[in-house]
């Protein structure tokens, strides 16, 4: 099972296991990390799992949908590395792959 490692908004990193198939985004909310949010449960409509994905990994995920991209578009400290944890769908390749929670969410 890939390990996906969360940079917290306090700083701290957590590494926990998020079975293949599953959303950077569940992977967070399982196992009760704090600053993603996920208010609408995973369906792309309120940006409140934003996280930054480091730039080596962005390959491992699907391209952005539209409504991602319009969503983030407004997003307060948005950059080229944010994306909504809840369209990042975990691979075997995606093992050991870091995302930041900003301190914004929510």
């Amino acid at each position: 099972m890939p390990q996906i490692t969360y940079v917290l908004p306090d700083g701290r990193e957590e590494t926990v296991d998020v079975p293949t198939g599953q959303s950077v985004m569940d992977g967070s909310v399982r196992n009760n990390l704090p600053g993603i949010v996920a208010e609408c449960g995973g369906s792309c409509s309120c940006a409140t799992c934003h996280v930054f994905v480091d730039p080596e990994a962005a390959s491992l995920f699907d391209e952005p949908i539209d409504e991602e991209v319009d969503l983030v578009e407004f997003l307060e400290g948005a950059c080229d590395r944010s994306r909504l944890s809840c369209q990042l769908i975990v691979s075997d390749a995606c093992a050991g792959v870091r995302v930041v929670v900003p301190a914004t969410n929510g």
